[in-house]
């Protein structure tokens, strides 16, 4: 029996490991969810006016209203809707009524659809501010020419179109945008993996013990029975 406690030991140590590791991305998904609640109730608290300095950390999700005209051009993000397919995200500068230039993402319309105008008249928008991290390695080179922008890039299309690079999200609008469908912000985007990473290490501490409750049979199998020398 004596042979069997040094593999125990560490077996039972390499568990114990698994399963703090399991615990402790347990108690990460709580912590993930409190602050996708916090977030969650941001978006959607009372709006409030544009502010006179965005911050893109401070101000990310601040719920905004603002009034103004828009005008032309309108930028073309490529897109993609799991229910609907392909399609385009309108960008259009914004002017409001205090003399300010912000960018307006007014939302969602299928490739097939020709984008419809932006109104001529004052208009409101409400929405939530935020700077979208959406450019990595493998994202293609904006198509300028072709005005098929491939992420929205906050500081490259407010020089485009001469305004800050404050970007508003609507949510709904004072006037009728229709074929486009406002894609607001939320916390969908926003990853929280915990759960699956839990499953993963506590997946891992069953197999180990296992393996340890069946290596440990076989060392007191063979203890018990040693193989008799062959006669000769």
């Amino acid at each position: 029996m004596r042979r069997l406690i040094f593999p125990l030991f560490f077996g039972l140590l390499g568990a114990a490991v698994l399963i703090a590791l399991g615990s402790w991305q347990v108690q990460r998904l709580h912590w993930k969810q409190g602050v996708l609640a916090e977030i969650e109730a941001h978006i959607h608290a009372d709006p409030v006016a544009l502010p006179a300095d965005p911050d893109p950390i401070r101000d990310r999700f601040l719920p905004v209203s603002v009034t103004g005209t828009m005008h032309t051009p309108t930028l073309r993000v490529l897109v993609s809707q799991k229910t609907v397919g392909a399609g385009y995200r309108l960008i259009t500068p914004m002017e409001t009524t205090q003399g300010r230039r912000i960018l307006v993402d007014r939302g969602f319309i299928r490739l097939e659809v020709q984008p419809p105008k932006p109104p001529t008249a004052e208009v409101t928008v409400t929405g939530n501010l935020h700077w979208p991290d959406e450019r990595d390695s493998f994202t293609p080179e904006n198509d300028r020419a072709e005005n098929i922008w491939f992420a929205r890039d906050v500081g490259i299309m407010a020089k485009e179109l001469n305004t800050e690079p404050v970007m508003l999200i609507a949510r709904s609008t004072s006037f009728d945008d229709g074929p486009v469908s406002p894609l607001p912000v939320g916390t969908e985007g926003i990853p929280n993996d915990h759960f699956e990473y839990a499953v993963t290490w506590y997946g891992l501490a069953a197999v180990w013990l296992a393996m340890l409750g069946l290596f440990l049979w076989r060392m007191y199998k063979s203890t018990r029975n040693p193989q008799k020398g062959t006669e000769t």
